[in-house]
């Protein structure tokens, strides 16, 4: 409680301290916030840039999971064929900035390519995205399938389970609720990094239409400060989503630790009697 009241009394110096340099620079005039209330600023910069840095990380999301979630599963593979091919590839994409595999990419589809320049930055952003992002996510997936007990492996064999199914139908379903922290996490990167291609590709995103509104109305400061809000409502609102997806599937008791109760060992001590008693019984005793 002290330290929370410490914090929040440093951080209301820091922004009072703002404002007062804010204010004495003369970046709180009316004139130059008034731009944001009228329609003219958002229908014509900013919500464009906003539907462009949506569907660039839209886009590089639907593809970067599943290829995610299958190299994470092929360097689990038990044919060194397939594992190691699979871990060079993660290592090698991991290793590599973003925005350089956004470069090379954008010079890919100049020099190899016939896609036209309109479209060429979206494609070298959502290459870059999709390269960088799924290498992470393998990793994450990986480590959140052996995060899981081993006997959850060892019982699927048991009861004569194939790894393809045990990797379907036991594993995955578990360790969704224990990667998925992270997997929103690298999400909202996502979300942040299109950014990258406005800045050296010239992708008309939000970042890059703030710098059309800024030039236009001469207010630098305060368009960073109503597009840094907005980036801070749409990684809010994607984070209070898993949230309650996460939630939801540890209610429905498909995550892991799931307790049994008093009733659930007395129905599964009557099967097992049973079901010894019925053999006990076919085999003549």
């Amino acid at each position: 409680m002290v330290l929370s009241l410490v914090f929040i009394a440093l951080l209301a110096l820091l922004i009072w301290w703002l404002w007062q340099k804010m204010d004495d620079k003369g970046q709180l005039k009316w004139d130059l916030w008034e731009p944001f209330t009228t329609g003219q600023a958002w229908t014509t910069y900013l919500l464009p840039g906003l539907g462009n840095t949506l569907k660039a990380a839209a886009l590089a999301m639907v593809i970067a999971l599943p290829l995610g979630a299958l190299f994470g599963i092929a360097r689990l593979s038990d044919h060194r064929w397939i594992r190691v091919p699979a871990g060079a590839v993660v290592e090698f994409f991991r290793a590599i900035p973003v925005l350089l595999l956004m470069l090379f990419a954008n010079e890919f589809y100049v020099r190899s390519t016939d896609i036209g320049s309109d479209e060429r930055p979206l494609y070298a952003v959502v290459t870059g995205l999709v390269l960088y992002n799924a290498s992470v996510l393998a990793e994450v997936v990986r480590a959140g399938i052996l995060a899981l007990p081993k006997g959850q492996t060892e019982a699927a064999y048991a009861i004569g389970l194939r790894k393809g199914q045990t990797m379907t139908s036991i594993l995955l379903p578990q360790a969704v609720t224990v990667m998925l922290p992270a997997i929103v996490s690298q999400l909202v990167v996502i979300v942040k990094d299109t950014a990258l291609g406005g800045v050296l590709l010239q992708y008309s995103e939000l970042l890059s239409a703030r710098s059309t509104l800024a030039a236009n109305y001469a207010n630098v400061i305060p368009s960073f400060i109503v597009v840094a809000i907005i980036f801070i409502v749409v990684n809010f609102t994607l984070t209070s989503f898993a949230s309650w997806l996460e939630g939801r599937l540890r209610r429905s008791k498909r995550g892991t630790g799931t307790v049994l109760t008093g009733e659930d060992v007395e129905e599964l001590n009557a099967a097992e009697v049973g079901g010894t008693l019925s053999t006990g019984t076919g085999g003549g005793i």
